[in-house]
């Protein structure tokens, strides 16, 4: 009789350990998140290329950067991988619209007695977007430090009269550390290279010229964020 309370005793303990070694870490599950903080918008040109009925014309363009406030909203999940690693994937959104920034676009005028002809342009980034995944490890009983690699996407408006769709990859780096209730602070890093694009128009001036304009643009961001979150 002892013996088989002994063995009851035994399995009660091992099937106690094994439930106590399969409780989820206070990140694994559904997150939402709200992150405000500074972004820098950095547009290049790889080339510009103007034609006159074949003939070319020598074209400089030239970008500032732009330097402001962001916020992002973000879903996802994380699910635990080991007693110490997670591996999460996520959807995050920039519903705010950067500051608008310079372009200038020189064409060059070989006549004697005439200058360069100069059109300034305004560009604004906005409707950003990244899609995500994220391994993390946890630090201490409260923390998780995270890596996050995306394919991200963004539309530049008025972009020398054109409105480009860029797309590319993202790279991030944070931390979250877990108060009460399911609720998080979070701060992090992540760099956005946005890829290039060549675009290409043909117009047909009263005269009969035709005018051939050609460009290749590219896009890179990056932005610091703080902010909160609530793991369901």
């Amino acid at each position: 009789m002892s013996l088989k309370i002994k063995g009851g005793m035994m399995l009660v303990c091992i099937a106690a350990t094994g439930t106590a070694a399969a409780e989820p870490s206070k990140f694994q599950g559904a997150f939402g998140q709200l992150g405000f903080g500074y972004e820098s918008v950095s547009p290049t040109h790889d080339s510009s290329t103007l034609s006159v009925n074949n003939v070319s014309i020598p074209v400089s363009t030239s970008s500032s950067s732009t330097h402001n406030a962001t916020g992002t909203i973000s879903l996802g999940w994380y699910q635990d991988v080991s007693s110490r690693f997670l591996l999460g994937a996520g959807i995050e959104y920039s519903p705010f619209a950067g500051s608008g920034g310079d372009m200038s676009v020189t064409t060059r005028v070989a006549l004697p007695g005439q200058n360069n002809v100069t059109n300034e342009y305004r560009y604004q980034k906005k409707n950003s977007y990244n899609l995500f995944l994220s391994p993390a490890v946890l630090v201490g009983s409260d923390g998780m430090a995270y890596a996050k690699i995306g394919y991200t996407g963004a539309k530049v408006t008025n972009y020398n009269s054109l409105t480009y769709n860029f797309k590319g990859y993202s790279l991030g780096l944070g931390y979250r550390h877990m108060f009460k209730g399911g609720f998080y602070g979070f701060v992090e890093g992540n760099y956005f290279d946005y890829g290039n694009q060549t675009e290409t128009a043909v117009n047909t001036t009263a005269r009969g010229r035709t005018l051939t304009s050609s460009g290749t643009n590219g896009l890179t961001a990056y932005n610091i964020l703080v902010g909160v979150g609530y793991k369901f």
